[in-house]
């Protein structure tokens, strides 16, 4: 068959379109591989064609399904974001000095020495910190963190129209992180307020503050997590996001999708010390009572129980009969404390507090700091294998020489050696009875993470206070066992998987 000749114009027609065909496809494959959110998106019914194939974002927009558009929220609410600097004094020792370099934006790249931080020898020194912070009410009440303007002699709130206020500390509250600051000033911009409880994970989130002294700085990311509980900050019930805070940003607002503010920005997680994608926010909530109270009596009342609690897991559960692993296990109770008075014991799990779940044992101390001191409150507690309910009147919240021995050598189906206290012991650790553990060897023991120094306090509820006592104990269980051991001042509970 005789070829068709094709012209020179056509044929230069032809290699066009195949040119613009193949660069529309790898655009459309960047687009795919550089955007998978987008992709995985466009599987849904709005966000495909009639036959399948997945939708660019252009494609998205004409068809009604958006991206979320922050525009409109920083509109309405930036301007009652405010910026915070600080100057105050520190004493410090021969050590480097305290916080980030700070700079000017305008001066552009800064110089080489502002990138080090300065050995400083010891005495007192001259500080400066910013931060951010949020008008709450007209009349210039402020909302910030605690750690923001901690030692501060001199506080400066700037607004957004860049007028600048000296501020006064109206009140601190460390255990929460919240400060309130008061500028004299009227008809302010004031932020809406939210419900943290309504939030969900996976909703869009904004924050708006003055990360490394850029001001009115936005970032956005997703809610990752709730009801979070920190080391040392167990009385918050923590946002978790992945949106970018960075020094600076301590103190801000974090905004949901209706522009109402859900939570402050606290704390970030980092080795670095900068973004590291997970962020920390106090729900609002908890700041507006901080903040009530701050204004009403100058400071924070909250309940407290006097126990010591930890998580239960899935062995501890079996080991105490629980269905599940819930609750806080009680791993020591405060001699004469609210607990102590309504008969709580270590050993016991508190299931609720006024009704309420505890599904975690972070769940806890939110609640009872919550509640007012004087109060009673509801607990239902799991007791030796059964299911109570006691009244508690909840009180306030307040803010060995060694010696040489022989170690015999481990035995028994722990796979450690013990000794009973001595009298100077039993004082220092303010303890009745226990043994101390003086070596471990490869065994249940050692698997559990029980280590020399440890005082074992119990056996499955039950105190011991002679070896032969514990081997009785350990030889009448099954499988498993709960020890209740001392360390560092505290008591918890160690699972025991005897094998």
């Amino acid at each position: 068959m005789e070829r068709k000749k094709i012209s020179p114009r056509a044929a230069i027609a032809l290699s066009a379109v195949c040119f613009v065909i193949l660069g529309l496809a790898g655009e459309y494959a960047y687009q795919h591989h550089a955007l998978p959110g987008i992709a995985q998106a466009a599987t849904s019914p709005t966000a495909s064609t009639a036959s399948g194939a997945a939708l660019l974002p252009a494609d998205l927009k004409r068809a009604g399904v958006l991206l979320p558009d922050f525009a409109d929220l920083v509109a309405r609410q930036g301007a009652a974001v405010v910026n915070i600097s600080i100057s105050g004094t520190v004493k410090t020792g021969l050590s480097r000095m305290p916080g980030f370099p700070k700079f000017d934006p305008e001066d552009g790249l800064p110089d080489f020495f502002k990138r080090f931080q300065i050995p400083m020898p010891r005495g007192e020194f001259p500080t400066r910190g910013q931060g951010s912070g949020f008008i709450v009410n007209s009349d210039g009440v402020i909302l910030t963190n605690a750690h923001v303007v901690a030692d501060a002699d001199e506080v400066t709130v700037k607004l957004i129209d860049r007028r600048e206020f000296k501020a006064k500390v109206m009140g601190v509250d460390k255990t929460s992180d919240i400060a309130v600051l008061k500028i004299d000033a009227k008809n302010l911009p004031v932020v809406a307020l939210g419900e943290p409880s309504r939030a969900r994970v996976g909703e869009w989130v904004v924050a708006i503050g003055s990360p490394f002294g850029f001001e009115n700085s936005v970032t956005a990311g997703i809610i990752s997590g709730k009801s979070r509980s920190l080391p040392n900050d167990g009385y918050v019930p923590f946002i978790q996001t992945d949106v970018a805070i960075n020094p600076g940003n301590s103190g801000g607002p974090l905004f949901n999708l209706n522009g109402e503010v859900i939570g402050v920005n606290s704390q970030i997680y980092s080795q670095s010390g900068g973004y590291q994608g997970l962020s920390f926010a106090i729900p609002i909530d908890v700041a507006m009572k901080v903040e009530r109270q701050l204004l009403a009596n100058g400071k924070v009342s909250r309940g407290r129980l006097g126990v010591l609690i930890q998580s239960v897991d899935q062995s501890l559960a079996e080991t105490f009969s629980l269905d599940k692993p819930s609750g806080a296990l009680v791993s020591s109770v405060e001699r004469g404390s609210p607990a102590d008075k309504a008969g709580i014991e270590p050993g016991d799990v508190i299931l609720k507090f006024e009704g309420k779940e505890i599904a975690r044992s972070g769940d806890l101390p939110p609640l009872v700091a919550d509640a007012a001191p004087g109060s009673k409150a509801e607990l239902e507690i799991w007791h030796k294998g059964k299911s109570r309910n006691i009244t508690v009147k909840l009180g306030e919240m307040k803010v060995a020489d060694a010696v040489d021995r022989p170690e015999p050598e481990p035995k028994g189906k722990l796979g450690l050696s013990a000794r009973p206290l001595t009298e100077e012991e039993r004082k220092e650790a303010d303890v009745s009875e226990g043994l101390v553990v003086e070596r471990v060897a490869d065994g249940p023991a050692a698997r559990a993470g029980i280590r020399r120094g440890d005082i074992i306090v119990s056996v499955n509820g039950t105190r011991v206070g002679s070896v032969e006592q514990l081997r009785g104990l350990i030889d009448k269980q099954g499988k498993r066992i709960a020890l209740q051991v001392q360390r560092d001042d505290q008591k918890i509970f160690v699972p025991v998987d005897l094998g």
